[in-house]
């Protein structure tokens, strides 16, 4: 018999096999390849007009805004798979180095895989950047995309060691992106002593060829690097960190029967939150902090809107500082809300399945989630109107307060609707774009005067036009916006249930997994 000799792994036939595996996971959910597209073209194409003038009018860089898209697209769908590819696969990597792998190696891979998405990712943007306006600097613009992908790459993966639940890493994330592009030189003033520590602030200058004239002996494009090698470097020890932490695993509780079974469920669920109190804190500190931001940069401006006030439409002239900050609340309800909804479903479906083979019944355990959403709901609408009501006094208090709940409680149950569907990482993209476009784009009147005909068929359109009226006017002349908005609410609740029983009901249905 002849002897078969099997030539030892190297480093080399380890890196490739282990890049490969880790590319074709991410290849395989489709929802991946979906936003690589949909992310880039919603920044790039869609967003990139609007934001310009947004720039313009809030005194950042202006039209040079529409290059820099393709950096916040890169870093947007960097920062969030690299940040999903670490939390979800810490416990496997840490058995693979146990069984014998070098952990170098396995980390290596790991890196090289995060590079290989950031180049994916980058190209994605660019190709959306070429196609809007052309790339009047190929070299710099290509350079500066690739540095935003590592840069929030590193972010993603520091995020995913430390921060286990994808509610909080997700927000934290979020969090970090929007306080670098919204408050950074892009949309804001470059020379703000304030946001020279954000981590794209040089990079963003440098990108769009307008020098800050501050960056000292390293210049823009020095400092650029310094954060681009710095945040490899990062990348490098929090990954190596997390394959030697193994974490206990979720325990379960007992079912009850009928009113029970909903008071059960619901105390479950508000437990788990009361267990992660750096959910509330987020909940409480991104709109405290957003909103009070967009006090601070907003300049001495008027701007003309097209309200209704006691009958009658017509343009309506308001100081900038006065309404900024009351128009920007509704941004952050209406996103952290949607994550609040999209994740209490995610994080509970196993154990729902679970419950419900227990005994219980569908109508109190979904009861029960929408209760533990209805809590952050609450959270993310009360501290966000406690820091509104210092910087911006609505006309009509009640009217306004219910806008920001009917909006709030809207987008919630969106993401209940889009868990389901798309699972986390899709999820989440999913959750950022939409009131994204919505809120922020579509309705924002910092934008047009009034919505575009085709941001009537938007979700938020209804409730957004109530909180306008309740928030710069001093009668109540939306009672047809308002219904649009409880239909809105209605339509996605019966979807939402539709979901929630097609789901747990089918232990051996799945969503798409990331």
């Amino acid at each position: 018999m002849t002897a078969v000799h099997h030539r030892p792994a190297t480093a080399a036939s380890d890196l490739r096999l282990f890049v490969r595996r880790f590319l074709a996971d991410y290849a395989r959910n489709p929802v991946n390849l979906l936003v690589l597209v949909l992310v880039p073209v919603v920044f790039v194409v869609v967003a990139a007009g609007p934001m310009a003038d947004a720039a313009k009018l809030l005194g950042g860089i202006g039209p040079a805004v529409e290059t820099a898209t393709a950096g916040w697209a890169a870093g947007f769908l960097a920062g969030i798979a690299m940040y999903f590819q670490t939390r979800s696969a810490r416990t496997v990597d840490r058995r693979v180095v146990v069984a014998g792998l070098s952990a170098r190696r396995l980390v290596a891979a790991r890196i090289v895989t995060g590079l290989v998405l950031a180049v994916m990712v980058s190209a994605a943007a660019l190709l959306a950047l070429l196609v809007r306006t052309g790339i009047d600097e190929p070299g710099r613009v290509i350079a500066g995309t690739l540095m935003f992908a590592v840069i929030y790459l590193a972010i993603g993966a520091l995020v995913g060691t430390l921060v286990r639940n994808p509610v909080n890493g997700t927000v934290v994330i979020l969090f970090i992106w929007i306080m670098d592009v919204f408050f950074g030189p892009s949309l804001g003033s470059p020379d703000r002593v304030a946001t020279r520590g954000l981590p794209t602030h040089f990079l963003t200058l440098w990108m769009v060829d307008l020098p800050s004239r501050h960056g000292g002996r390293l210049g823009d494009l020095g400092w650029a690097l310094v954060w681009t090698v710095t945040a490899l470097a990062i990348a490098w020890l929090v990954l190596t960190r997390s394959t030697q932490i193994a974490h206990r695993s979720p325990r379960r509780s007992r079912p009850g029967s009928g009113w029970d079974q909903f008071v059960i469920g619901l105390r479950l669920g508000l437990r788990d939150y009361r267990r992660n109190p750096v959910l509330l804190v987020l909940l409480v500190v991104v709109p405290v902090i957003f909103i009070w931001l967009s006090k601070v940069i907003t300049p001495d401006e008027t701007m003309v809107l097209t309200l209704v006030e006691d009958g009658t439409s017509g343009p309506l002239t308001f100081w900038l500082p006065d309404m900024h900050a009351g128009t920007m609340t509704p941004i952050a309800v209406a996103s952290l809300a949607t994550l609040a909804g999209l994740f209490v479903v995610l994080d509970s479906r196993a154990g729902d399945r679970r419950l419900m083979q227990a005994g219980f019944r569908t109508g109190p355990l979904l009861s029960a989630r929408l209760g533990v959403i209805g809590v952050a709901v609450l959270v993310v609408t009360g501290a966000s109107l406690a820091v509104t009501a210092t910087v911006f006094d609505p006309r009509q208090w009640a009217t306004y307060v219910g806008a920001n709940l009917l909006l709030a409680a809207t987008y919630a149950l969106i993401g209940v609707c889009l868990g389901p569907i798309f699972g986390p990482v899709g999820g989440v993209f999913i959750a950022f774009l939409v009131p994204f476009l919505d809120i922020g784009i579509a309705q924002s009147p910092m934008l047009r005067p009034e919505p575009a005909g085709w941001a009537r068929m938007l979700p938020g359109y209804g409730a957004d036009r109530v909180l306008l009226d309740g928030g710069l006017t001093a009668h109540f002349d939306q009672t047809g916006s308002l219904l649009l908005g409880l239909a809105w609410l209605f339509a996605l609740a019966v979807l939402a249930a539709w979901l929630f029983r097609r789901g747990p009901a089918a232990p051996g249905r799945t969503a798409l997994r990331a």
